[in-house]
């Protein structure tokens, strides 16, 4: 018997939507700053946790270790981040963010959070705090299989 499908998107192809809509719009308000969304992520990620390795960062900011290392070059052309040999062992790097890479930031902010007023405000408070609360606990579900800690359920 053929399968059937629905007419009804899957939630997969919803959340897909709304990340490249998140995306396409970041790109378009970072751009006046001279960055991207995934470079900016990559910003906030050595905000939050200063002194990271580009491996760490990789996975913080949702690129591979290869873009990552891209990514980097960039931001340290610009000025944004700097590269350190770690003091326990000269072979790691660490990255950082400069003074103008934090300054960068703040610039951004604005932007960013008139992004996120954009999501936030078609839901009440609550309904913001209970699709939060469904966001993580569908995170949890996922990330151990794409971590390969756990086998997909289906």
């Amino acid at each position: 018997m053929p399968a059937t499908f629905s007419h009804t998107p899957s939630t997969l192809y919803m959340v897909k939507q709304l990340e490249l809509a998140i995306r396409a719009v970041l790109d378009d308000v970072l751009r006046p700053y001279g960055i991207t969304a995934p470079q900016y992520t990559a910003l906030t990620a050595l905000a939050a946790r200063d002194g990271l390795t580009s491996a760490q960062l990789a996975r913080r900011s949702f690129v591979t270790p290869q873009t990552m290392h891209e990514q980097v070059i960039t931001l340290e052309r610009a000025g944004l981040v700097s590269r350190d040999k770690d003091a326990t062992n000269r072979r790691i790097l660490l990255i950082h963010l400069t003074p103008l890479g934090r300054e960068r930031m703040r610039a951004c902010a604005g932007v960013v959070s008139e992004l996120e007023g954009l999501v936030e405000g078609v839901m009440s408070p609550e309904e913001l705090t209970a699709f939060r609360d469904r966001l993580e606990r569908a995170h949890q579900a996922v990330a151990p299989v794409a971590r390969g800690t756990a086998a997909p359920t289906a």
